[in-house]
C-alpha cells in the first residue's frame, strides 16, 4: 500500500467512493496521513462518515444515488492550489468548462482521463469493483503547479 508522507509544498487528499456500507480497516489506516478526505458518494451508512471524521482530516462528501441524506450536496466545487475541482457522484454527461478536474464515483471503475481541458478522475470502488478492477481508492496530490493522481489497489 502506498501512503504518502506529508509535504509542505503539496496537499495530500485521500479520495474514495462507493463504500456501500463498508469501510475496511486498511482504508482507515491509509487515510491517516491525509490532509483532507474526499468521499465521492454512495456512502450508504452514515456511520462511515463518522469513522472517516474520527481519523482527523477534514472530510468532504457528495451525495450518491444510493445515499438517503438529502442534506449532502450533489456537487461540490473546491479550489486547491490554482486548480478548480468538481466533486460529484455521477459523471457529467457534458464537458464542464468551468473546472480543471472532475472527480466522480458511480461506475465502480477507476478513471484517469483528459477530455478537452478537463481531467476526469475516479478512485474506483472500495467494496464492489466493476469490470475486473480491484477494490481501490486514490491519492490526489496538489501543488501550486501540478496534480498527481495515484490509484491505490486494496489487494
Amino acid at each position: 500500500m502506498t501512503t504518502p508522507g506529508k509535504s509542505k509544498d503539496a496537499l495530500c487528499i485521500f479520495v474514495l467512493a462507493d463504500t456501500h456500507n463498508r469501510l475496511p480497516e486498511t482504508v482507515r489506516e491509509i487515510a491517516r496521513s491525509a490532509d483532507e478526505i474526499w468521499h465521492l458518494g454512495d456512502v450508504c451508512a452514515e456511520s462511515i462518515l463518522d469513522e472517516l471524521r474520527a481519523i482527523g482530516p477534514r472530510v468532504t462528501v457528495v451525495r450518491g444515488n444510493c445515499d438517503s441524506n438529502f442534506e449532502w450536496p450533489l456537487v461540490v466545487d473546491l479550489v486547491r492550489g490554482r486548480f478548480k475541482f468538481r466533486l460529484q457522484h455521477v459523471p457529467p454527461d457534458h464537458l464542464p468548462n468551468e473546472v480543471d478536474v472532475v472527480l466522480h464515483g458511480h461506475t465502480h471503475v477507476p478513471r484517469h482521463e483528459k477530455r478537452g481541458n478537463v481531467l476526469f478522475l475516479n478512485p474506483g470502488c472500495v467494496t464492489r469493483p466493476n469490470r475486473g478492477s480491484p477494490p481501490s481508492m486514490a491519492w490526489l496530490r496538489v501543488s501550486d503547479r501540478t496534480i498527481n493522481w495515484e490509484l491505490v489497489p486494496l489487494r
